[in-house]
C-alpha cells in the first residue's frame, strides 16, 4: 500500500503515553466517542523523531508510518491501542506526542441522519430563506450537542456559530456538500 498524503488521512487522535510494559499506547482522542478510531484496522503515526526520545508531531516534515491495530479499547476517556511491531514499553515510549490519522474510507458506516464532523467540513450553510451564510470551517461540541462554524474558509474568518441540532439542521446534503439551516443571517 503507497503512503498518503497527510490531505488524504484524518487525525483522530495523538499517542499521549505508554500503557503498561508490553508495548501498549495510551491515545488521546479528539472524540468523546472514537468510534473510528476503536474499528480502524490501520493506523497511521505521523512524527518527527526529536533528540531526547519520543516525536514531535507536526505537518511539515512529517513522516507517516502505517501500524495494524492488533487491538484498541477505551480506558477512562482513552484508547489503548496495541500496534504490530511495538512490542515493549521502549518502543511505545518513542511515540509519545505522534498523532494518529486513518483514511476516510477506513471509517464504519453510519446511519442514514448521522454524520462525522469531518463530512461538514466544507459544506456551504444556506439559511430557509436561501441566503448563503457561508462554509463550515469547523465543528466542535459543547457538551451538549455539536456547534458548527460557518464563514470564510479561505481567511478562516467565524461568522456564525450554530449549534447542530434537529430544530435549527433542517437537511444536510453531503453529495451536494450543503447544509439548509432555520437560521437568520442577521442573528449572530
Amino acid at each position: 500500500m503507497s503512503t498518503p498524503s497527510l490531505t488524504d488521512l484524518i487525525e483522530l487522535g495523538a499517542i499521549s503515553e505508554a500503557q503498561g510494559l508490553q508495548g501498549q499506547v495510551k491515545v488521546r482522542p479528539h472524540s468523546t466517542e472514537p468510534v473510528a478510531l476503536l474499528s480502524s484496522k490501520f493506523v497511521w503515526l505521523s512524527l518527527i523523531p526529536r533528540r531526547g526520545g519520543g516525536a514531535i508531531a507536526t505537518a511539515d516534515n512529517a513522516s507517516l508510518t502505517q501500524y495494524k491495530v492488533k487491538s484498541a479499547k477505551m480506558h477512562s476517556s482513552n484508547v489503548v491501542m496495541t500496534l504490530e511491531g511495538i512490542g515493549d514499553r521502549d518502543q511505545a515510549l518513542a511515540l509519545k506526542g505522534a498523532r494518529i490519522l486513518v483514511t476516510r474510507v477506513a471509517f464504519p458506516k453510519v446511519e442514514s441522519d448521522s454524520y462525522y464532523w469531518v463530512d461538514l467540513i466544507g459544506c456551504n450553510a444556506f439559511n430557509l430563506q436561501g441566503e448563503v451564510l457561508g462554509e463550515v470551517i469547523d465543528v466542535t461540541e459543547n457538551g451538549a450537542h455539536g456547534v458548527i462554524a460557518i464563514g470564510d474558509a479561505q481567511t478562516k474568518t467565524m461568522q456564525y456559530l450554530v449549534p447542530f441540532v434537529k430544530e435549527v439542521v433542517q437537511n444536510v446534503d453531503l453529495p451536494h456538500k450543503t447544509i439548509t439551516l432555520d437560521w437568520q443571517s442577521d442573528w449572530q
